[in-house]
């Protein structure tokens, strides 16, 4: 336990954006097995469609800090690289 006031609202703090951040960590990765789940599956309508929905939160988390803009990059890379594959 924090001794000092501002010590104990900074474990408040980030405890929150701890949670707040998993879950859209859990998003990310779950949107992830579907994109790729679909591609092995050759379904281009579903993998479209979720492929844009990747890049928006992968974009959002981003933009809030939650992942690097480098591992943004690479994540948007890696899925791009695989929907090549399907067409």
């Amino acid at each position: 336990m924090p001794n000092i006031k501002s010590a104990a609202k900074r474990a408040k703090t980030s405890e929150k954006n701890r949670i707040k951040n998993k879950g859209i960590m859990t998003l990310i990765s779950s949107l992830r097995n579907d994109l790729y789940d679909a591609i092995s599956a050759g379904d281009s309508t579903k993998s479209l469609e979720l492929f844009k929905q990747y890049y928006s939160v992968i974009d959002k988390a981003a933009k809030k800090g939650i992942i690097r803009k480098t591992a943004a990059s690479r994540r948007k890379s890696r899925a791009s690289l695989r929907m090549a594959t399907l067409k």
